[in-house]
């Protein structure tokens, strides 16, 4: 099969959708839409994602073509450039649903139902490029307009008030091509996901393949605007995937009294934690070939729980603990396991946060290298030669105990996608505590660069 080419035609839609801003969700917003799912709300989120997800590839696509020094060029972020491309294109010719009339009048009539209104994420300012940040001040979160290529002026209209205002259709009313349309619009989106598995590793090895060809082997630090462009990046991949595997969930899996989609209305805190501790002490162990990892002390409500989706918390937590642990170890050594200190995670309920703060013996971080654990590549870990490009081989989160230096950003990422955050702070020659910040009101917008 011939490998896939952006076509100038292509390249004329992707600059049209590209125009357009991302339409930001809330975690809030998706769990009041998921509940009690109907045919009407299962198509109305189809046709949602049918025009959100070709914006935000569009954008994507976009930004990997005009990268600056000459990181675009790279292979690995080519090949990336074309994933987003490809599907871009299945998104946009995917053929639309045959709709009768008057089931469009009765999917135009006003309803009361109604989403609530997400809040500004925290975040957005530090995701925006710099350029941006002037214009984001004097447009609204409610409004936004856009010129297009062609000179005319489209306005968007936020989430809360676009036809995700979903009334009460009878099942009768829905012919089965309408089902078969869903059934084949998820699957396409079952595709798409499964061919960005690999954007993380394919991305880090893309910026591999640029400092190489930058410094020749002599160390070099990735400039600010690189570091800032895979954070808006990795962002809007996060944002991506959330979506369609909302979407997917929801019309593929059997309900479920505590879920909606891949959201967990009453995330469990305590079980997540606890089992993201138990993954990074098998790791840490296998690693250094332990019987027993450093302990983990756990305080924390059992029954503390919050609308979260779980997998994010629980990539978070394990990273984390992953490091507290390594720290541990290499500081105090293997030989007595007993007398290894404990790490300890305690988890506090607030008004606004779920704040979980963990804590190590593990010798700290020098106050000078502070900057450096939120930069991507940057690992304190001695990888060897080509450790970096090992580790780069092991698809997504593949977790070795230390890999290419994207634990702590991408961790930061997650925390802050539904209005939270990640703290670190450090003493040097004792230890360090890191602080995740969780939004338990669940009403902020996602952060979304463009």
């Amino acid at each position: 099969m011939a490998p896939f080419r952006i076509t100038p035609q292509l390249w004329e839609r992707i600059h049209h959708y590209a125009a357009f801003p991302p339409t930001g969700v809330s975690l809030q917003q998706m769990i009041r839409f998921g509940q009690n799912s109907t045919p009407s709300t299962l198509l109305k989120g189809s046709q949602f994602l049918s025009e959100e997800l070709p914006i935000r590839l569009a954008h994507r696509v976009k930004e990997l073509d005009q990268l600056p020094m000459n990181l675009g060029s790279m292979p690995s972020i080519n090949v990336v450039k074309n994933w987003y491309a490809q599907s871009f294109e299945a998104l946009v010719s995917f053929p639309p649903p045959p709709v009768p009339l008057e089931l469009v009048q009765a999917l135009s009539e006003p309803t009361t139902f109604r989403l609530p209104e997400a809040s500004p994420n925290p975040c957005m300012r530090q995701l925006l490029p710099k350029s941006s940040l002037s214009s984001s001040k004097s447009s609204s979160p409610s409004s936004f307009s856009a010129v297009l290529p062609s000179g005319t002026t489209r306005i968007h209209v936020p989430m809360e008030r676009r036809y995700y205002s979903v009334p009460n259709i009878p099942l009768a009313s829905f012919p089965p091509q309408l089902h078969e349309y869903n059934q084949r619009f998820t699957k396409t989106l079952e595709n798409i996901k499964r061919r960005h598995d690999p954007t993380v590793t394919t991305v880090a090895q893309g910026v591999l393949e640029w400092k190489k060809s930058r410094n020749k082997g002599a160390p070099f630090e990735t400039p600010r605007e690189i570091q800032e462009w895979l954070d808006r990046f990795y962002m809007s991949r996060i944002g991506i995937r959330f979506l369609i595997g909302q979407h997917v969930a929801l019309n593929t899996l059997q309900p479920h009294s505590d879920y909606v989609g891949i959201i967990c209305t009453r995330s469990n805190v305590h079980d997540i934690v606890s089992e993201a501790i138990e993954n990074a002490r098998f790791v840490c162990e296998e690693h250094y070939a332990m019987f027993k990892g450093p302990p983990v002390h756990l305080i924390c409500p059992k029954e503390l729980s919050f609308p979260y989706v779980p997998g994010h918390l629980s990539h978070i937590v394990f990273e984390l603990v992953k490091n507290s642990l390594r720290a541990v170890v290499e500081r105090f050594g293997t030989q007595d396991e007993a007398r290894l200190p404990p790490i300890k995670v305690v988890v506090v309920e607030g008004k606004e946060d779920i704040t979980i703060k963990i804590s190590d013996e593990g010798g700290g971080i020098p106050r000078s290298a502070i900057p450096l654990i939120w930069t991507y590549m940057y690992t304190t870990m001695d990888l060897g030669e080509h450790g970096a490009e090992e580790n780069l081989r092991d698809s997504d989160f593949k977790a070795p105990m230390a890999g290419f230096g994207y634990g702590l950003p991408l961790s930061r990422l997650y925390a802050r996608y539904f209005g939270g955050d990640l703290k670190l702070i450090s003493m040097e020659g004792y230890g360090t505590d890191v602080y995740i910040h969780l939004n338990r009101l669940s009403s902020s917008a996602e952060p979304l660069p463009y």
